[in-house]
């Protein structure tokens, strides 16, 4: 005790806190942050659309100042700052934030750009017409009402909203340790699917996707993939991928431009734009020349002039990746139901708006019911009076006030100084028929006696008289109505779908936003990739890298050639091939195994670039080296008949040869699976994709070649070690195979280690049976050197040619003549001292632009 005799209570600071808490956070969730699952609006949006009800802010009336309406909403029933209620009127009436907006404004309310409202003195609004539909029947006992902030006046608790604005508008808000974000809906398909369940209250989530299969926003644009939607609509959390709709176009100059009409919902359009530009700036999408924003009143229009050899579907899905042309939409649908925050699907959704709408039908027939049973009781009373007419107008006449008129009237009595004379002479019965009949303590209701005594006396005629009789007979048909409505669940329900409908004739309308059910809703690597052709090099020590095809120029037969990598004098280009981005790249060692990669992750380089040592990305140990790779197209490997008809064939150095079933190698490891089994002293000298009715042509280091048919070499699995394809002598090895599907007879051109070559026929070759000798292809002097490879090819290819130095030169196969087996041939490549040919691979035109 202190000495101003107050007492000092102690508190637990912990249990002060959490309880402080707890009653600021349940505030925040029950009367600020999350909608309510009936009528899906927060009190500041349901206190905004009731107080503009209240100033008669209807459609089709005269707007009002914004400043004016916040006034009636501050001052009667919101009472917070007026920049919240504002807000919350500026964003119903904007036509990007919500798909049905529930305020007609006039003025400026801002922009897709993320431009402000105009300050409420200057805009004007009032209430659209689908918002009078949310307000409807309020005034028929439909609703509960609740004192407002100070108690002088009563605001809805909720509205009896004929439309479910939760799934139509959606919403979104933060409260304490919880968030809801709903996606907006079209109103025409979230009818269509209330209808399903009130037809089948058992229909589950997918029943009710059959007529709302998604979101659809605003702004339009694309949903990408269905998955996410499936996940929300199944346990109330998911995530739906949106895109920008974009189209190509063509422009001056034979260029394109890539044209975005619509962007993801929530998106500003001018800090995408921005953030493009960055894009361009930063190089992270390089082939856009030019940017503008050409949006106007008829719509969204932003252009992205891209540059003459760019692709367009490339430069769209880097815009996907690195921008907000493609935006997540987290839908986490929480709700307020019965006054509890709880996560909802989107059953629960449609269940809570019908039971809502069924008990604002059933309240509106109970009061209707009541209103058409009072009418009908004064019209009894009417009709009374003008049965007996001159009974009424005497007691009327004669009543000293209308106090007592209205007591008389009720009694069934004549005023006390009407003698029984008076009524005789005036041809009036001796009390007021009826008065005392069935027992009745009164002939008429106070209602009934008010209603006469106010009753005109144009409704003595004889029409008014049919009038009241008519009305009479309505009201009757009326009340049965009504008490068959409320005596039956099932018509009630029938009512619900008749409002429904005609809520959907009047303001349905068609999707916005376009749902593309194949897409997936991860990104990837492929789709930022170009899939242009590409030059793949291998050097003996494992170097590997990927260049464009273009930066190879063609020259002449004899050229000295550009340098094809920055090697090092111990260095030299093994393996050289010809292949697009996307392919799947098999790589056969010499131990056996296969290695499995995309082309795109081959590392890029230049002509003069080194590249990475191959072990890094194939996990290829150090004793083992690739001999041999495949370059598979992405449609083929994915494709289950390419690949049960189709096979590797292999050769070894030994002149073995082999043929597994191209599916065994479709799923390789990170470290690789066994190819081929290897005998001691042997290694994997080349792999080839074939049909199975292909036949085979081998050439040794002696010049000489034989062919064979495919089908002479058995399919065997993965770990066998295969059949002889050649026989060899002891320092002899084969340098190379040729195949040749459907029986076509191809030229084929040899090349030696001093640059020579040749194009020859491969009908000089007959086909034998495996295992054989062959016969000579080409010579080997001093002069052209022994044989380093051979190649099937036509007069439309290129071929390129790589020395050990690393020189590199692309001719034109037409360009070499045809000689014999026994010929010599021609120079090809003149070289330096020292130098000899590594490699040579094909390059076929029509797949290459020159340079």
């Amino acid at each position: 005790m202190n000495n101003n005799n107050e007492q000092i209570l102690p508190i637990n600071i912990t249990e002060e806190m959490k309880s402080s808490y707890i009653d600021y956070s349940m505030s925040v969730i029950v009367g600020r942050a999350l909608p309510d699952i009936r009528d899906g609006l927060k009190p500041a949006h349901r206190r905004v659309l009731f107080g503009m009800s209240e100033l008669g802010l209807g459609p089709g009336t005269a707007y009002k100042k914004s400043a004016r309406i916040v006034g009636e909403v501050l001052g009667k029933y919101h009472p917070h700052g007026d920049a919240s209620v504002y807000d919350t009127m500026v964003r119903m009436a904007q036509v990007f934030s919500l798909r049905y907006p529930l305020v007609d404004g006039q003025g400026n309310f801002g922009s897709v750009d993320g431009d402000g409202a105009a300050a409420m003195r200057y805009t004007e609004a009032r209430l659209t017409r689908l918002a009078s539909e949310m307000l409807r029947d309020i005034k028929e006992d439909t609703t509960d009402f609740q004192e407002n902030f100070d108690g002088s006046l009563e605001e809805p608790v909720v509205l009896p909203s004929a439309v479910p604005n939760l799934l139509v508008n959606g919403g979104d808000g933060i409260a304490v340790g919880m968030a809801t974000k709903i996606p907006p809906h079209n109103l025409g398909e979230v009818v269509d699917a209330i209808i399903a369940y009130i037809d089948d209250p058992d229909i589950d989530a997918l029943g009710l996707m059959e007529h709302l299969p998604g979101p659809d926003f605003p702004t339009g644009g694309i949903i990408y993939g269905h998955a996410g939607i499936q996940a929300a609509y199944h346990g109330g959390r998911g995530r739906v991928v949106m895109r920008a709709r974009m189209h190509e176009e063509k422009i001056p100059s034979n260029r394109t431009a890539l044209v975005i009409t619509e962007i993801p919902y929530q998106v500003n359009k001018s800090t995408l734009v921005e953030k493009i530009a960055q894009l361009v700036t930063d190089k992270r999408i390089t082939d856009i020349s030019d940017l503008r924003d050409e949006s106007d009143r008829d719509g969204m229009r932003i252009v992205i002039e891209l540059k003459k050899d760019a692709t367009p579907t490339l430069v769209e899905n880097l815009l996907y990746k690195y921008s907000a042309c493609q935006h997540t939409f987290g839908v986490n649908m929480v709700a307020l139901v019965g006054g509890r925050p709880m996560t909802v699907t989107l059953k629960d959704t449609v269940r809570h708006f019908v039971d809502h709408r069924h008990e604002v039908v059933s309240r509106r027939s109970r009061h209707r019911l009541v209103q058409a049973r009072a009418r009908g009781h004064v019209l009894e009373g009417l009709l009374i009076a003008l049965d007996h007419l001159d009974v009424i107008i005497t007691i009327i006449r004669h009543s000293s006030d209308p106090d007592a008129a209205l007591d008389n009237l009720q009694k069934g009595v004549y005023p006390s100084e009407l003698t029984g004379q008076q009524l005789q002479r005036l041809g009036l019965p001796a009390a007021p028929p009826g008065a005392s009949d069935h027992g009745r303590k009164s002939w008429l209701s106070e209602k009934q006696a008010a209603a006469i005594l106010a009753l005109r006396l144009r409704r003595l005629t004889g029409l008014e008289r049919r009038k009241i009789e008519a009305e009479y007979r309505e009201v009757a048909r009326k009340i049965e109505r009504l008490r068959s409505i409320l005596a039956s669940e099932h018509v009630r329900m029938l009512i619900i779908k008749e409002e429904l409908i005609e809520l959907k004739s009047r303001y349905g309308d068609d999707r916005r936003t376009e749902i593309d059910f194949a897409g997936g809703e991860d990104f990837l690597i492929e789709d930022l990739v170009e899939d242009c052709q590409v030059v793949v090099t291998i050097s003996r020590k494992g170097l590997i890298k990927r260049t464009t095809a273009t930066e190879f120029r063609r020259q002449g037969r004899g050229g000295k050639g550009v340098r094809g990598g920055g090697l090092r004098q111990d260095d030299f280009l093994e393996h050289m091939f010809v292949s697009n981005n996307h392919d799947y790249i098999l790589f056969f060692t010499s131990h056996g195994r296969c290695y499995w990669l995309r082309a795109y992750q081959i590392p890029p380089g230049g002509r003069v670039a080194k590249g990475r040592n191959i072990r890094n990305l194939i996990g290829m140990p150090a004793d083992d080296r690739v001999c041999a790779v495949l370059a598979i197209r992405k449609e083929s490997f994915r494709d289950p008949d390419f690949l049960d008809s189709h096979y590797v064939t292999m050769a070894t150095a030994k002149g073995q040869v082999k043929k597994t079933a191209l599916r065994a190698y479709s799923r390789p490891r990170t470290n690789g699976i066994w190819a081929i089994r290897i005998r001691e002293g042997d290694k994997v000298l080349e792999a080839r994709l074939t049909d199975g009715d292909a036949t085979v042509v081998l050439a040794a280091s002696n010049g000489r070649a034989m062919r064979f048919h495919e089908k002479d070499v058995r399919a065997a699995g993965r770990y066998s070690g295969g059949v002889r394809g050649m026989r060899l002598r002891p320092d002899e090895n084969v340098v190379g195979m040729v195949v040749l599907t459907n029986g076509e007879d191809k030229d084929m051109l040899s090349v030696t280690s001093r640059g020579f070559g040749k194009r020859f026929t491969t009908d000089a070759f007959r086909v034998k049976n495996r295992g054989g000798m062959g016969v000579y292809a080409q010579r080997e002097t001093a002069r052209t050197g022994s044989l380093v490879a051979i190649n099937s090819v036509n007069e439309s290819d290129d071929i390129m040619i790589m020395s050990n130095a690393g020189t590199l030169i692309r001719t034109n196969v037409a360009g070499i003549s045809v000689k014999g087996r026994n010929a010599l041939g021609i120079s090809l490549m003149r070289l330096n001292d020292g130098d000899s040919v590594a490699a040579v691979t094909r390059v076929m035109n029509e797949d290459i632009v020159d340079v």
